[in-house]
């Protein structure tokens, strides 16, 4: 009989289709190679897709969960390190779609993706300098009759709120006992958040507006009411999506309608005084498909996702400063500044990307000048100075410094 490489024929071509069979197992779907000069990382321990992350308030971590069945802990010192370590918790028999951490950064909460349900990981830290992470025994009751939308935990930690596609939004407090249900009446809701000063909770969806609530607690700390503050009213179709800056001062907003839209919401809402409109963006690609958004901590800079594309705005002027394109092989998931807004992260496929923000060390280059021409005493010029100075830097070192 024939043979081929020493091996009688069948022999040798079942050896071959063997090898390729573990050649076909072994190649796990390619992983979407991005490179642009603003690039400043990209995060890839997950197996899985990622749906969801959240910058923890002191500024040390990121979480982010995945379909893999995992959230990671990454440390945010490493971001511009070659390596980025990541702490795995395990969810088990499950997954989680949504991951909040608690305002001491000693929890986080998921929303798991079967069970419907709200869960609570404890983060123990080890004598390593690692991290334990515990569940809770029990998870929240399931409440919510349609897919949830959002999740989010005020600073203050007096509740939690979570939000559904349809008209309900559940003020919870931390034991998993509903306070609130709150109706939107707006047909559907797209997006629903927490503001950053823990007074307020928002949603938008089909109406053209951005409603807002006020969660009212007594003196003592008692959950009293939530009550109506105020509505952002000027857009013409549908909104996609919003965000707070992280004084709660400003809101931005999407639209079908095409536009973008930023807010003066430090008003006087229970003497009926409505947000002021600063600015308004056109933005095409909201008229045809989903947008997310994400406001700069200090508001001079907003970044719009659409597809798997990011559009980074100046809010000052309205004008778009940076454009990324095919950041990642899938639909973009999250978007976030970090809280120093020196960095945005998106996630979309199985990597989280880390920017470096230049339009907002542009924005605060702008600002220092126009400062500087007012500055009356000598301290005051050279702290401005002094930030001049370090925006400059930062921009001469990602070479976007303009002549």
């Amino acid at each position: 009989g024939q043979k081929a490489n020493g091996l009688p024929l069948d022999k040798s071509l079942r050896s071959k289709k063997q090898k390729q069979h573990q050649r076909i197992r072994k190649e796990k779907p390619q992983q979407h190679n991005f490179t642009h000069r603003l690039l400043a990382a990209a995060l890839k321990s997950h197996s899985g897709n990622i749906s969801c992350m959240d910058f923890s308030s002191n500024g040390k971590y990121l979480a982010t969960c995945a379909d893999d069945r995992t959230v990671r802990i990454w440390s945010t010192k490493d971001f511009l390190q070659r390596e980025h370590r990541s702490m795995r918790a395990n969810v088990e028999l499950d997954h989680a779609t949504l991951v909040r951490f608690s305002p001491d950064c000693r929890a986080f909460i998921v929303w798991l993706a079967n069970g419907d349900t709200l869960r609570v990981f404890k983060m123990t830290k080890r004598e390593d300098g690692g991290y334990t992470f515990t569940a809770t025994p029990e998870d929240f009751p399931k409440k919510h009759k349609a897919p949830i939308i959002n999740i989010g935990i005020a600073d203050t930690g007096k509740f939690i709120m979570t939000a559904s596609s349809d008209t309900t939004i559940l003020i919870w407090n931390l034991k998993g006992r509903v306070l609130s249900t709150v109706n939107t009446n707006q047909m559907n809701n797209a997006h629903a958040a927490v503001s950053p000063c823990s007074r307020f909770v928002a949603s938008c969806g089909f109406t053209p507006d951005v409603k807002v609530w006020e969660v009212c607690f007594g003196k003592k700390g008692d959950f009293q009411e939530v009550v109506r503050a105020f509505e952002l009213k000027g857009h013409s179709a549908a909104v996609h999506f919003f965000a707070f800056s992280n004084d709660s001062r400003r809101m931005a907003s999407v639209s079908k309608d095409g536009t973008w839209k930023l807010w003066d919401t430090d008003v006087e809402y229970k003497k009926q005084q409505d947000p002021y409109l600063l600015r308004t963006g056109c933005f095409e690609e909201a008229s045809t498909m989903p947008c997310r958004l994400a406001l700069s901590p200090d508001a001079q800079v907003l970044a719009l996702a659409s597809g798997s594309s990011i559009h980074l705005y100046n809010t000052r002027r309205g004008e778009k400063e940076e454009f990324f394109e095919r950041v990642h092989g899938e639909c973009i998931t999250d978007l976030s500044f970090d809280i120093t807004g020196r960095l945005l992260a998106s996630c979309g496929d199985r990597a989280v990307r880390l920017f470096h923000n230049t339009p907002g060390h542009r924005a605060v280059v702008e600002e220092m000048q126009g400062l500087l021409k007012r500055a009356s005493n000598e301290s005051t010029r050279q702290r401005l100075q002094q930030q001049l100075t370090q925006a400059q830097e930062a921009l001469r070192s990602l070479g976007a410094l303009k002549k």
